[in-house]
């Protein structure tokens, strides 16, 4: 069902779309258009097959279905608010010399001192099950409580970690164990081995412009929103839980 409905969404989201679109088939009779032209032959076959299979879906009256058109609705609203969201921050966001210099400083653990990390990884559900100490130790007590965890083995840069890690991440050695909390519960990460991998800024730039303008976009967005909120007129029907 919900492969169905993504082939037809695009259909749906066809009046959106500006004019100037390249013809690339007809399938029984229906012509194909989009934007931007496959780049490959194995491309284009495959908009083919989904304009097969939104022709039978439509012929089925599957756009009728409340479900799907409701999700359908619902895909449409987050393209519709997805493009208001990039109009009102396509201006503006490109950091400056300025910016790029002082981001480079402030996180030497990026970029001047930056290191590529091999670890042994424990993590769980709850920041409450982890305490300080030996890797073997934290994992023995865990399974002594029959509380769930995953421990992995990983080689990570530092730009793949977690930001809130590094500071202490990059004083660690060999052996060392640290706790941290996260979004999701907590890990207990061993340091085996640290390689110094450092990037000079003119290296690094690209990548940077890239971070601070797409949090730029991030805060433009929600600056937008709140503004919106503030003029409008929320009347909450339903109850859901806080």
């Amino acid at each position: 069902m919900r492969v169905i409905v993504a082939l037809c969404l695009p259909l749906l989201l066809m009046a959106c779309e500006p004019a100037n679109k390249h013809a690339l088939a007809r399938v029984n009779g229906v012509e194909i258009s989009s934007r931007q032209a496959p780049t490959t032959q194995a491309a284009l076959e495959k908009v083919i097959d989904r304009e097969l299979l939104v022709q039978k879906a439509l012929e089925a009256g599957l756009d009728k279905d409340p479900a799907v058109a409701e999700t359908i609705d619902n895909a449409r609203r987050q393209v519709l608010a997805q493009a208001y969201v990039e109009r009102v921050a396509s201006s503006g966001v490109k950091p400056s010399r300025d910016e790029v210099r002082a981001f480079y400083d402030e996180n030497p653990a990026l970029f001047a001192e930056r290191r590529i990390y091999r670890i042994r990884e424990l993590t769980v559900a709850s920041p409450a099950d982890l305490v300080e100490g030996d890797l073997e130790q934290i994992a023995a007590s865990l399974r002594a409580r029959g509380a769930r965890f995953s421990l992995t083995t990983q080689t990570q840069p530092a730009e793949e970690l977690p930001l809130a890690f590094l500071p202490k991440l990059s004083r660690m050695k060999p052996g060392e164990t640290a706790v941290f909390s996260t979004p999701g519960g907590a890990s207990a990460i061993q340091l085996i081995q640290a390689e110094d991998a450092p990037l000079a800024r003119e290296q690094a730039q690209a990548l940077i412009e890239q971070f601070l303008a797409g949090r730029k976009r991030l805060e433009i967005a929600a600056a937008e929103v709140k503004k919106l909120r503030e003029g409008a007129r929320i009347e909450y029907v339903a109850q859901v839980k806080r």
